[in-house]
């Protein structure tokens, strides 16, 4: 059962937060200064990060299995337990990146071709991951379920990705922080 009023209200949203969030995160990156956000030290926010990516990367994997097994409630309520887990993430990064200055890659030889090749492809992907997840978790809560089958064979290893990702260059970076 398609809901046409409901698409005219939530495919524009949609399109326009999937425009806002990679803009803002990324003119956060470049401020010319930071600012002490709510009056906290921050300096626990990479491996915050890490974690918030691994239980993600967890719930999507026992979200695919419930899935799989037709358990569709667990279904359901892992990947609303994944997307409000990258949802914390985003306001969290979003924190960080305000109240933190960028920590450079200290490493050298392969690891660090290694590790530029995991973050440039994690940056571009987490951008194209939020218009996915949010038309996926759209039609999915809709019950518009050929739509969103259609769509979360796209996402779901993307976002996957993207989360196993984050913790991987938490790892690289766990040294230099």
């Amino acid at each position: 059962m398609v809901n046409r009023g409901a698409d005219k209200v939530m495919v524009p949203t949609i399109l326009v937060v999937s425009i806002l969030v990679p803009v803002a995160v990324l003119i956060l990156m470049y401020l010319p200064e930071r600012y002490d956000v709510l009056g906290g030290s921050f300096k626990n926010f990479p491996l915050f990060h890490a974690v918030l990516n691994f239980f993600t990367a967890l719930f999507l994997i026992a979200g695919y299995y419930a899935m799989k097994k037709k358990e569709l409630v667990w279904h359901r309520n892992l990947m609303i337990s994944a997307f409000f887990l990258s949802a914390v993430f985003l306001v969290s990064y979003v924190i960080s990146k305000i109240s933190n200055e960028p920590v450079p890659y200290g490493g050298e030889g392969v690891l660090r071709y290694v590790y530029f090749f995991i973050l440039i492809t994690h940056i571009l992907l987490s951008a194209i991951i939020v218009p996915l997840v949010l038309f996926t978790m759209y039609r999915g809560l809709t019950g518009e379920v050929e739509k969103h089958r259609k769509i979360a064979r796209y996402t779901y290893p993307v976002w996957l990705y993207v989360a196993v990702t984050g913790v991987l260059v938490y790892l690289f970076m766990a040294p230099y922080y």
